[in-house]
């Protein structure tokens, strides 16, 4: 089985991410192909190798999965441990998952993901402050209810991975989760999540219409990624 994984930038694509971390977490073996964002609208270029002109993608011999989730919904079909085994920890992943990939428009608004730097918010939204508040829902009931120290059990799963992006942007922006906190430092320091954030460190790449989103969301305190070229 040869998979070839195609993702965006480190520092800008959460949805990049939740394939690309679930992969590397569960020991599935990819091709890692990387597609930067060279430009404000990169629908065609895109195109090229997803139908939807966005990534991430997953190439499997001839066949073409798009979408974090579709992804996600495929390799569950040819990997274990892509859900919990308990059926209710399982159901409960599988909503949570469902909630992040068509939620929280708030959040991605305002706290646009850029792993390289800090930000200091300059205001909160009434949406943003609700999502904020969710996520402490959903990150405490799942660790309360199945023991953590994941969001489903003692195992990394599809709902670790696809809020695994959250965990960056909740550091970026100082956002306060509370003692759900725990699982944002394990998150943070998983081997996979490490290598994501050294070669978002790496970057030079630098995209005007990310940069500018950046820039809306709030006062940049702190820049850790390597100087543009």
């Amino acid at each position: 089985m040869a998979y070839t994984l195609i993702t965006a930038n480190r520092n800008y694509s959460s949805w990049s991410l939740r394939p690309w971390v679930l992969m590397k977490a569960l020991g599935i073996d990819f091709t890692d192909r990387i597609e930067p964002f060279a430009a404000p609208v990169n629908y065609e270029a895109f195109r090229d190798f997803s139908p939807t002109g966005q990534v991430p993608a997953l190439i499997d011999g001839e066949r073409t999965i798009w979408d974090s989730l579709g992804i996600t919904l495929y390799l569950a079909d040819r990997h274990p441990g892509v859900w919990p085994q308990d059926e209710a920890a399982r159901a409960y992943a599988q909503c949570a998952v469902a909630e992040m990939h068509g939620g929280f428009s708030a959040l991605r608004g305002d706290c646009t993901m850029n792993v390289g730097v800090r930000v200091r918010p300059r205001s909160m939204r009434p949406a943003l402050v609700r999502d904020i508040a969710r996520l402490r829902e959903i990150f405490g009931e799942g660790l309360s209810r199945f023991g953590g120290p994941w969001l489903a059990g003692d195992r990394f799963t599809a709902i670790d991975a696809f809020f695994a992006p959250v965990a960056f942007r909740i550091r970026t922006y100082g956002l306060d989760v509370g003692t759900c906190q725990s699982w944002v430092d394990r998150v943070l320091e998983h081997p996979a999540m490490r290598q994501w954030e050294e070669e978002a460190l790496a970057e030079t790449w630098r995209e005007e219409g990310h940069e500018a989103e950046l820039a809306d969301c709030g006062d940049v305190i702190a820049d850790y990624r390597r100087a543009a070229d």
